[in-house]
């Protein structure tokens, strides 16, 4: 059985990633892309569908022993984890280099003290654990090959096969390293070059320490800010700018339920978004290659935006089921593709506008085709606003006139408008001005209860969302607007679990609710940040840095975040780690810092 969500590590090289679980064992690897097939998927379904262990050696009875220590080397993705053992301890490094070539991934086995047995098991499964590689021996190497894909297993230490899988024992002593690496390579090309394990990690501690010495934030959560940013930068494709909002599919958003879906992509939203912290904590360059693969995923045709696309610009992500996956503790289906991108999710418009705005306004370089892309999503956006959609959270039931995507859509007129205000574009101004305040006016009188004081999900609902809580964020109404006050309080009251956590919305347990789908889900960390941002903007600021400082408590000893808090289960659910929950975290505690709400 995988281990729990939290106890694994992201380690990857800017083009794919993979999860090492406290035992030592990688249970997630696709080659060579995030959205590739898997050749490692054990985290959805059981050791027969492919995996990597390297740990002390163990009896065939007993687990595998679990690592008494692991850290990311400093500000790294450089994971360093260690064994306590009655004959000695021993250190295992794990890391992907930057990729110059074939995509690797190198394992360094480091004696500490005594002498440690030590054992590998490599077991390759191919396409998401269905194909078994014909595994052989060419010029001393090990290669795994099926179909177009070729695996190659570098090692000094004496390897044997057994049961369609490759182990090694060997015996380390204090002062020896044994190094492991598995190269991808096109299964028609020739073997890629011998790997040079140290040599790779020197220049990939040496990649990340000049990647972080850019940031700007030197606040007092700068721990959780660096390690949040780190984590970005692992999920961002480096070829195109792309960047994806998990490295996993189906890791389930209710333990044996059927919430399961495949973050391996691009969504708009979450990009947007993750553009705007690294534009607030100095890193340009990787905003500025984000701005441009937009412009090249949604060149010449804006009118059918996306809500998403593939790493690279890709726009068909037709969704399948793989049923010979049991799914991550039983929770299926296991899905790839993902038909949410198929939607109509107005709020998208808004998110992509406010990035670009934030460039323009942070001084990047000036591209004229992003204003004359503002200027045709805003053509669009008048003509549609008024549409049903199905929303920030893509679901699965009927459209409806949700009111988080309203204030969204007042969002992208607003700062259109402030773009040819500013003399940068050209556009019918008094016509938007108008449309600015229809959408404000519509929103004010058909989204709000005055009854109960608050903003509700969609129009004529009596229903809350978390979502709600971006609207003095976007500064679509002052923070002291009793409306505001108001919607907050009611959130908190309705939508926050016993941990003071919040939900998106309200599900329905086995009936199917607004989201069209059976089963409950958990406290959803973004809506949990984004509690502690308004509550510091309406000035209860000690229960911000609080509710702050406890969402910080639920991450896992390296720092990182899954998408949800399961209140019942206490643990994290959802893909991981998740980008929509580390930037949140960044903006809050920007938000915290400047107000000076933190303690010590």
């Amino acid at each position: 059985m995988a281990g729990r969500i939290e106890d694994y590590a992201l380690i990857g090289d800017m083009q794919t990633a993979a999860l090492v679980c406290r035992d030592g064992t990688v249970d997630w690897l696709c080659l060579p892309r995030f959205d590739s097939h898997a050749i490692f998927a054990g985290l959805l379904g059981t050791e027969e569908h492919g995996f990597w262990r390297l740990g002390p050696a163990y009896a065939a009875d007993s687990p595998p022993p679990t690592a008494a220590r692991r850290s990311y080397r400093g500000d790294s993705l450089i994971l360093e984890s260690e064994w306590d053992t009655p004959r000695g301890t021993v250190r295992v490094t794990d890391f992907m280099p930057p990729r110059d070539g074939a995509p690797q991934l190198i394992r360094i086995v480091e004696g500490l003290s005594g002498e440690v047995p030590m054992r590998s098991e490599l077991r390759m499964r191919f396409s998401y654990g269905r194909v078994v590689p014909w595994v052989h021996k060419y010029d001393n190497r090990t290669v795994a090959v099926a179909g177009p894909d070729s695996v190659w297993f570098d090692t000094d230490a004496d390897t044997y096969g057994k049961d369609l899988t490759t182990y090694s024992d060997f015996t380390v002593s204090a002062g020896e390293r044994v190094a492991f690496t598995i190269s991808w390579q096109p299964s028609h090309k020739e073997a890629p070059p011998l790997p040079e394990p140290e040599q790779a990690l020197r220049a990939t501690e040496e990649f990340w320490r000049d990647w972080v010495e850019q940031c700007t934030y030197h606040g007092p959560y700068r721990e959780a800010v660096i390690r949040s940013l780190i984590t970005l930068k692992a999920l961002t494709y480096a070829p195109t700018g792309g960047i994806v909002a998990a490295p996993t599919t189906s890791l389930p958003e209710d333990i044996g339920g059927v919430r399961n879906w495949d973050y391996r992509y691009t969504w708009l939203r979450d990009a947007a978004i993750t553009l705007s912290s690294l534009l607030r904590t100095g890193y340009r360059d990787e905003a500025r290659a984000w701005r441009e693969w937009l412009l090249r995923a949604v060149a010449g045709d804006p009118e059918n935006l996306q809500i998403m696309y593939g790493i690279a610009g890709e726009r068909e992500l037709g969704e399948a089921e793989l049923d010979w996956l049991p799914g991550y503790e039983n929770s299926r289906p296991v899905r790839v593709g993902n038909g949410a991108a198929d939607q109509l999710q107005l709020d998208v418009y808004g998110e992509v506008i406010e990035a670009l705005h934030l460039g323009h306004m942070t001084g990047l370089a000036r591209n004229d085709y992003a204003s004359v892309l503002q200027l045709k999503l805003i053509r669009y956006l008048e003509d549609h606003w008024q549409e049903p959609d199905e929303g920030i959270w893509e679901v699965r039931g009927p459209r409806r006139q949700f009111v988080h995507s309203k204030v969204m859509a007042w969002v992208a007129v607003d700062r259109t408008i402030k773009l040819i205000e500013s003399g940068d574009a050209e556009g019918p101004l008094e016509r938007w001005t108008e449309l600015r305040d229809d959408i404000h006016r519509e929103v004010c009188e058909k989204g709000y209860d005055p009854e109960r004081n608050t903003f509700t999900q969609y129009y004529g609902s009596k229903e809350l969302d978390a979502s709600l809580l971006l609207i003095p964020q976007m500064g679509f109404l002052p923070p002291d607007d009793k409306r505001v006050i108001g919607t907050i309080e009611a959130i908190q009251r309705e939508l926050s679990t016993s941990d003071g956590f919040i939900l998106r919305y309200p599900t329905d347990g086995e009936d199917a609710g607004v989201d069209g789908l059976p089963g409950d889900e958990g406290a959803f960390l973004a809506c949990s940040f984004w509690m502690a941002d308004d509550l510091a903007m309406i000035g209860r600021v000690d229960e911000a840095r609080k509710l702050f400082e406890k969402l910080l408590g639920l991450r896992n000893d390296l720092g990182l975040l899954a998408e949800e808090w399961d209140p019942r289960l206490q643990r994290q659910v959802g893909n991981f780690p998740q980008a929509f929950s580390h930037v949140p975290l960044i903006d809050t505690a920007l938000r915290l810092t400047a107000s000076g709400a933190y303690g010590g």
